[in-house]
């Protein structure tokens, strides 16, 4: 859980010349062996002694301490413009790059669908906003979350799943060029490929249980030529990630409008059971 963080360098190894003392950074807790095949191709992400295998804060101590060592290659130094508060938010907008080099392009005008308006569907639908998108609903099934959905003030269109489903039973070409699950549940992307229209995009964003299923049936996605996209976590996209956030700003990266509250350790149970009612879409915690 101390995998996305950012901080202030404290000291660092004789051998680093990019870094110094008192650098504002953002740590990227991913990384390979940079000697096996996957490694080799540029795809450290499906490294088996690297990647999500070996990932800062959840293998090895991270974020949730007042200090923590890091190789100095996963490090990157943080530009004036970008705050400490912004760049805690590196690593999840650099899984979000990920997927979005995997599923662009994405023409503007293109009918979108998210599934879930937690940290991940507000930040996907607050890079879509930057990037042009208007025409795109949200499903949440709770209300709470919902509410913080609207405090991004995208213009975005708000509904439960009831709404969603009540929608396409009234008319059969209801559907979207692009969905992007930020959910998690199974059964809500299973349902989604029949909201995809003809040449649409199913991207799996959101990380279920190893044991969760899903059916498919192969001639819906012959007939309509659908493609399925799956993410797994960002290899090369911490540099992209401190760009969208340096051009995203206070904007759409505002603690208050993305439901986010910052707490103490001490705070934990607190930060957690308000997760769990939806109050807060993330919990950040501040370590002095």
């Amino acid at each position: 859980m101390g995998h996305e963080f950012s901080g202030v360098v404290t000291a660092v190894g004789p051998e680093v010349s990019h870094l110094k003392a008192g650098d504002r950074v953002a740590v990227d807790p991913n990384n390979g062996c940079f000697n096996c095949d996957s490694c080799h191709k540029g795809e450290y992400h499906f490294c088996k002694i690297g990647g999500i295998n070996n990932t800062v804060g959840i293998w090895s101590d991270g974020g949730w301490a007042q200090y923590c060592k890091v190789p100095c290659d996963q490090v990157h130094k943080l530009p004036d413009s970008i705050t400490l508060e912004q760049a805690a938010l590196t690593e999840p907008l650099s899984c979000v790059s990920h997927g979005w080099d995997r599923i662009c392009p994405i023409a503007v005008g293109s009918k979108i669908l998210i599934l879930g308006a937690g940290i991940i569907g507000n930040l996907w639908a607050s890079v879509l906003h930057l990037q042009g998108h208007r025409r795109v609903t949200v499903s949440e099934p709770q209300e709470a979350r919902r509410k913080l959905m609207k405090n991004l003030e995208t213009g975005f269109d708000i509904i439960t799943p009831t709404e969603l489903k009540a929608r396409k039973a009234q008319d059969t070409e209801y559907g979207f060029d692009l969905i992007v699950d930020c959910s998690g549940y199974a059964p809500a992307m299973e349902e989604s490929l029949d909201l995809l229209k003809h040449g649409g995009k199913l991207c799996i964003f959101g990380i279920t249980s190893p044991e969760a299923k899903m059916s498919v049936r192969p001639f819906q996605l012959y007939m309509k030529e659908v493609t399925i996209y799956a993410v797994n976590i960002n290899p090369f996209s911490f540099p992209k990630a401190l760009g969208w956030i340096d051009a995203m700003g206070s904007r759409y990266l505002d603690y208050g409008r993305l439901g986010i509250k910052t707490f103490t350790l001490n705070q934990h149970k607190e930060a957690l059971q308000a997760l769990k009612t939806g109050s807060i879409a993330k919990a950040i915690f501040k370590i002095q």
